[in-house]
């Protein structure tokens, strides 16, 4: 296939009119318009000046379309990476929840025996696992279940990389709740990226924690303290740690779009990564819907728990995410799709096939007309 008459998002994090050379699920080359070349007999998709674009990848979500990942059966994964895919979501690393330990191993068992089927038509890649809980603090837990929290531990975390076949990129811990947090980093930072998530953490203990080999922070702001000029907490610990990669949830809901735009200055664009934590109730009706064994009510696009009010997760895909950055938060388009394409694949790793379009990259590639509505995906070179 080739993709001619589009704008296509380069590497350089520019646009450039002309078109992409498909083979089979690779791209083969990428053409500006001027060295457009014989196309022959192969089919020809006219992007009609479509923004050409790499599929997303969202490496911290829970579930849509009324399925969750920590339903922890094979075919609510299978229809969550289907209804991710159909919105341009290609690439997807789901969350888990505070559940009791064996039901952990479970989930994480079931997803390994889903990616070992291997990818699937019409359906995003399961590209990684980010485990939120258990290790995290009940002060910050947020929607997360207080009985499953516990201290975090070195073989439990060997038994979860386990069960999973090696698919966990991520898990989170809150060092303040965890004397031992230094040495759990020290053992566990080459096996598997440690995360500050749900933390209460105070700037120089989450310095402490980055120092050590920890490069990851969930959903930054969110679950952990403030800001401030005389706390700056977590936030202000990775600002001063540049090896850190930070989640942003840019749904509209869970930050201000003026704390946005401020983030991506003090951090630089390269560092952030968004991310949609989506629920089981995005893309379905308001009502009453559940996350981590907990009720939710869901109006619009905010999700909160209904035992005390607290927002919990968020009711937005990535892609209407990436849409809300540029529109009603003023961050470039060029920067946002970034943010949600090539930074998450250099966090988890999988840059060499994931994130731009190049050549002999996989072929998902996403177009959005001017106005950013999707106008089509193609998934390993095949159109949706």
């Amino acid at each position: 296939m080739i993709i001619d008459n589009v704008k296509v998002y380069t590497e350089e994090k520019t646009f450039v009119k002309g078109g992409i050379m498909l083979d089979g699920d690779k791209i083969q080359r990428v053409y500006a318009e001027e060295e457009k070349p014989q196309f022959g007999e192969k089919e020809v998709l006219d992007g009609e000046g479509a923004y050409a674009i790499p599929g997303l990848i969202d490496l911290h979500f829970h579930g849509c379309k009324g399925d969750d990942f920590c339903d922890g059966n094979e075919e609510a994964l299978e229809r969550i990476a289907q209804y991710e895919a159909s919105i341009g979501v290609t690439a997807i690393a789901p969350a888990t929840m505070t559940l009791p330990v064996e039901e952990l191993k479970q989930i994480l068992s079931v997803a390994a025996k889903y990616k070992k089927k291997g990818t699937r038509p019409k359906a995003a890649d399961l590209v990684g696992i980010n485990m939120e809980g258990p290790f995290i603090s009940k002060v910050k837990k947020g929607a997360q279940d207080e009985r499953n929290i516990i201290p975090c531990n070195v073989e439990i975390a060997e038994q979860f990389l386990e069960a999973s076949d090696g698919l966990v990129k991520f898990i989170g811990i809150a060092p303040e709740d965890n004397e031992d947090y230094l040495e759990f980093i020290e053992t566990m930072k080459g096996k598997v990226d440690i995360s500050l998530a749900h933390t209460n953490s105070d700037y120089e203990t989450a310095k402490k924690a980055f120092d050590a080999g920890a490069n990851h922070a969930v959903h930054l702001y969110n679950a952990m303290p403030a800001f401030t000029h005389r706390a700056p907490g977590v936030v202000g610990a990775v600002y001063d740690s540049k090896h850190v990669m930070a989640e942003i949830i840019c749904d509209g809901i869970h930050i201000h779009p003026a704390m946005v735009r401020a983030t991506f200055e003090m951090m630089g664009a390269d560092r952030m990564i968004l991310i949609s934590d989506s629920m089981r109730a995005t893309g379905m009706p308001d009502g009453q819907y559940t996350l981590g064994g907990l009720d939710v009510k869901v109006v619009g696009k905010r999700a909160t728990l209904v035992s005390d009010g607290a927002i919990a997760g968020s009711a937005t895909n990535l892609a209407d995410c990436m849409r809300t950055v540029v529109k009603e938060m003023q961050i470039p388009l060029e920067t946002a799709i970034a943010c949600a394409t090539i930074n998450p694949a250099k966090s988890l790793e999988i840059d060499d096939q994931y994130g731009s379009i190049k050549a002999g990259k996989k072929a998902d590639i996403v177009l959005l007309k001017d106005n950013l509505d999707l106008q089509a995906v193609i998934k390993d070179g095949v159109r949706l």
